[in-house]
């Protein structure tokens, strides 16, 4: 669209014409044909393919069922954004659009501790507790671990727990100095710290962190390419060790409906051009109505 603006028409038409129908309904002729408008312009070279004595990446998506308090917590936020969703017009959501994604990210906040929006709680968390006893395995284990987080807030939870279990780590954010972040991940491919906490943005690109061979994502980014890109911070050229990712996702939740928008958005970039994925500013008022609906049921 930037190179040729108009050839795969306004977006609003694109949709209508080409993702809603491969993506929800699965149309194959649709599908097709965008293939065909898109292919004389497409060059695509596979990780796989040029890499071959790459080891093998082995992805798992590992689920925590929150507490009580964490989820009447979680479905009273929720319900209050259906509420506002079904009321208003399209009108309206476009109009607040921004409040709404704002409202995303705090359920996404809950879904990884509700003291990241509630200063008084101190209940716990269900997936906190799973990912600090999923590490304590892993260096067990021998493993070294790469942990991403969107929230620098949430990194700063992870490391007073692995304070006060006396593990050793290494933590860059958006705001660790460039010199900083080079001896960090140099000592860490070197020595014997296990961890390194790092905010997703932040390690998008230019580290080097082949010496891991655990890659742990706290919670679910939108945009698909982004995990990727993360995880190849251990999963590239170096890498002598077979990669395990970890994605940690609370039952229930709108985390797990990220899953599922995530797979359909990928599957047509997947078949189109590489798997860009969503971001939240792509999302309609069907999409969010999507991530709130879930089966109380499949909780239990």
């Amino acid at each position: 669209d930037f190179l040729m603006p108009g050839c795969l028409y306004r977006y609003e038409d694109f949709r209508d014409e080409f993702e809603i129908p491969i993506t929800r309904k699965y149309d194959n002729a649709k599908l097709e044909t965008l293939q065909k408008m898109v292919r004389p312009f497409i060059l695509r070279r596979m990780k796989e393919d040029v890499l071959e004595d790459l080891p093998e990446k082995l992805e798992e998506v590992c689920y925590s069922r929150m507490g009580e308090t964490q989820q009447k917590l979680y479905d009273g936020q929720a319900v209050e954004l259906m509420n506002d969703l079904r009321s208003g017009s399209e009108a309206d959501f476009r109009k607040n659009k921004l409040r709404i994604l704002a409202q995303l990210t705090r359920l996404r906040q809950i879904c990884c501790d509700p003291s990241l929006c509630f200063d008084d709680y101190k209940e716990g968390s269900a997936k906190r507790e799973t990912c600090i006893e999923m590490i304590k395995n892993l260096i067990e284990g021998e493993h070294k671990v790469i942990l991403f987080s969107q929230f620098t807030s949430m990194l700063t939870l992870l490391e007073q727990d692995l304070t006060e279990e006396g593990i050793a780590f290494y933590k860059i954010t958006g705001s660790t100095p460039k010199q900083t972040r080079l001896e960090q991940v140099k000592a860490f491919n070197e020595d014997d710290t296990p961890v390194f906490l790092i905010s997703l943005k932040a390690g998008g690109t230019g580290l080097n962190l082949t010496g891991a061979d655990v890659v742990i994502h706290y919670d679910p980014w939108w945009n698909f390419a982004a995990q990727n890109q993360a995880t190849d911070r251990a999963y590239r050229i170096g890498q002598e060790k077979l990669v395990t990712v970890y994605r940690l996702i609370a039952k229930g939740s709108i985390e797990e409906q990220i899953l599922k928008l995530q797979k359909s958005k990928k599957k047509l970039a997947d078949n189109i051009l590489e798997a860009e994925g969503i971001s939240s500013a792509s999302l309609d008022k069907d999409d969010l109505m999507t991530l709130l609906e879930y089966d109380p049921d499949e909780v239990k």
